[in-house]
């Protein structure tokens, strides 16, 4: 009857030999996959509130690239621990799986059941994200679709709200949104809204990822190699534009600024640990993994700063709260070229982004229900592509219906919460771990234990505080639904009981 039972190491291992999954995946991959997760739409969307804030946040200023450091800072913390759990623990799963070898078992369904908010629920705002870019860049080609096939129904009635109050110039997405809710059939007086576009592009990864690992990370290796060239190519022309003197007061809103600001762009940062769900896939886990991690959180850290740096330094930091601030810091200084191809390639990059987290959250229920804790199909292997397609499809279909109708404001501090704390918890395996099995062999060490997890802990800890009080109620009610699940279902199946 204890909740708190764990699985050792072995047993782990061993179970995942039963259903094993393709180990295809070199260090190459992984990096290419972690750059995948990273670079999306923190750095093409999020950034612009960040740095401008908005009604009830202050905005970093120039001072977001302090508050991309700071978080770099709390994700290395994090990441070595991860590099440690993975190499230890070739399974797929993530923090999942490494809370079921330290925390127990109730511990390891309530981070399952968090990691949902990071992968599924997360790809919801990427997919709303890359909905309003792609309706964006067709409109620059001068291909139409209609506006209540792109955006969700509560932004439309919102919009049209604010139009109806508003005098004088109305915001471009606010136009759009109101478009949308004007020009949108009826059924039943009923204005019929729905995101169309997120559901396309949920359903073209969602195939994508059932015909196999490999053949995702071809796809996901070439969109980040145009989503690097599009990057370089804002550095490359947006240098010639700064202005240093737009860089002061380099902390407009002092250092509470640059806080939320970490808080906020921890968005941008989201995905690194997705390469730990690939365990599973990897061929020398004990290598790659911590190669994969710690590389491609570096790569994309000196990316940011430098982007960062080049955007606050072309355009007054408070005209940078838009939707596309890398497209519209270009506009501002007359490059509308170069502003068409950025968004491009945001497109591009939050495509990524999307295909890397739907390949993470699968692979999380997949080890749920190879532990039990979920229905035993859940845990089906594809005959021919040796995926888990059954998990697979099931993601697609939720993330795409919970897309179609979604708002993207609020499900941005929710999945940072719920990262957040699955953070803190792989932080606390690592102590519990080395206590519980201080001689296991291991490929990779995370250095100065206690100390970096604790380090870790407190980095989280430090950014969640950021978020607003709601995020925090919304969260508990996401966990406390988890429990009554548990306790309904998991409980009495888990193959612990057997």
């Amino acid at each position: 009857m204890n909740i708190f039972r764990t699985k050792n190491l072995d047993q782990l291992t061993h179970e995942a030999e039963e259903t094993r999954l393709k180990r295809s995946l070199g260090s190459i991959d992984l990096i290419s996959l972690g750059i995948g997760a990273i670079i999306g739409t923190g750095i093409f969307a999020v950034i612009g509130t960040a740095v401008a804030g908005d009604a009830i946040r202050p905005g970093a200023g120039p001072g977001i690239m302090l508050s991309f450091t700071l978080t770099a800072i709390a994700c290395a913390f994090c990441g070595l621990c991860y590099a440690e759990f993975a190499s230890l623990v070739p399974v797929a799963g993530s923090a999942y799986t490494y809370s079921y070898a330290t925390l127990g078992e109730v511990v390891a369904w309530i981070i399952g059941w968090d990691l949902i908010i990071e992968y599924a629920i997360g790809n919801v705002a990427v997919a709303i994200g890359w909905a309003a870019y792609f309706h964006q860049l067709c409109e620059g080609i001068g291909l139409h679709i209609p506006a209540w096939l792109s955006v969700d129904y509560r932004s439309a009635a919102q919009a049209a709200a604010a139009v109806a109050k508003a005098s004088g110039e109305v915001d471009p997405a606010i136009a759009l949104n109101y478009e949308a809710w004007i020009n949108a059939p009826q059924l039943f007086g009923i204005p019929i809204i729905f995101n169309f576009l997120a559901v396309a592009i949920v359903a073209f990864i969602t195939w994508i990822l059932v015909l196999g690992a490999k053949e995702s990370a071809r796809v996901n290796n070439i969109m980040v190699a145009i989503k690097l060239v599009i990057l370089f190519f804002f550095i490359f022309v947006g240098i010639k534009y700064v202005k240093p003197e737009n860089w002061t007061p380099f902390m407009p809103n002092g250092f509470s600024g640059v806080w939320t600001g970490a808080s906020l762009i921890f968005f941008a940062y989201i995905g690194f640990d997705a390469i730990s769900t690939a365990a599973e896939e990897c061929k020398n886990p004990g290598r790659d993994m911590p190669i994969g991690i710690i590389g491609s959180l570096a790569i994309c850290t000196l990316i940011y700063v430098v982007v960062a740096a080049v955007l606050t330094g072309m355009v007054p930091w408070d005209k940078l709260g838009v939707a596309d601030p890398l497209a519209a810091a270009l506009a501002y200084v007359g490059s509308n070229t170069a502003a068409g191809l950025v968004a491009f390639g945001a497109v591009i990059a939050m495509t990524a982004v999307l295909l890397v987290f739907q390949y993470g959250q699968p692979r999380i229920f997949f080890s749920m229900s190879r532990d039990g804790l979920l229905p035993p199909g859940f845990a089906k292997v594809h005959p021919k592509y040796k995926t888990p397609h059954v998990t697979t499809i099931w993601t697609g279909v939720v993330v795409a219906a919970i897309s179609a109708i979604a708002n993207i404001n609020e499900i941005v501090e929710l999945t940072n919460i719920g990262t957040l704390f699955a953070f803190v918890l792989v932080c606390a395996g690592i102590i519990i771990l080395r206590y519980k099995d201080p001689t296991r062999p291991r490929a990779f060490k995370t250095p100065f234990v206690p100390l970096v997890p604790l380090l870790g802990i407190a980095s989280c800890i430090y950014l969640m505080a950021g978020l607003p009080w709601v995020t925090w109620v919304r969260f508990g009610i996401w966990l406390l639904a988890g429990l009554v699940l548990y306790f309904a279902y998991g409980f009495w199946k888990s193959r612990l009981r057997s």
